[in-house]
């Protein structure tokens, strides 16, 4: 099978070297959003409208070569998850699923901040989840990481937060209460023989420090 994209995947890219990247968005106004946000970032950047033209672009279509496109290196994919057709997890997982595409990093976008998505796609190999609006800084901070071979690490980092983040939520929702030891019977006694004189002061209440304001009286 013909391949027209070709990976350039390597520990250390060069920083003379533009960086190609493959951006999949079926909104047009978000794909000129990003295209402009990656050439300012000095990167080359190739805008597709759904995932199956990413796939015929990098080869995986099934059929023998892609039309319309050039043969270019790509260094990175950045991908809108809500598409028509075919969503970008479903991307994710046929480029992960290939032999020959699956070291390439995918960046997955969305407009919804839904938990459950962004682990499924973090867990799937996604190399971030951004939630949109996209920004300058989002766009040069991956540059970065392409630049210094740091993707993979960051992956691990990411699904290593959620998964501390998740078992913080369940500690704290499981854990049992200590258990209040019992008084000891010489403190029981000073206890009754005080509540008993009349003239032992009450015991603190444990209620609430919140203070109550004081009323203003008009004169």
């Amino acid at each position: 099978m013909a391949m027209t994209g070709e990976i350039y995947r390597s520990p250390m890219v060069c920083q003379e070297e533009e960086l190609h990247v493959l951006a999949v968005d079926d909104s047009f106004v978000d794909r000129k959003v990003i295209e402009r946000l990656l050439k300012i970032s000095s990167c080359k950047v190739t805008a597709v409208e759904s995932g199956t033209r990413a796939l015929q672009y990098l080869g995986l279509d099934g059929e023998k070569s892609s039309v319309g496109f050039d043969a270019l290196k790509v260094n990175l994919i950045m991908t809108d998850y809500s598409m028509p057709g075919m969503t970008g997890y479903e991307l994710l997982k046929k480029i992960k699923e290939s032999s020959v595409f699956r070291e390439i990093p995918v960046v997955i976008m969305s407009s919804e901040n839904i938990i459950a998505r962004i682990d499924r796609c973090l867990e799937e190999g996604a190399e971030e989840f951004i939630v949109k609006p996209v920004k300058l800084s989002d766009v040069k901070r991956l540059r970065d990481c392409i630049i210094k071979g740091d993707g993979e690490e960051n992956v691990k980092k990411n699904l290593n937060k959620r998964k501390l983040q998740d078992d913080e939520d369940d500690h704290s929702v499981s854990s049992p209460l200590t258990p209040v030891s019992p008084l000891s019977p010489s403190i029981a006694r000073d206890l009754a023989s005080s509540s008993r004189s009349p003239s032992s002061s009450p015991l603190p209440s444990p209620a609430c420090s919140i203070k109550r304001p004081k009323l203003l009286h008009s004169s």
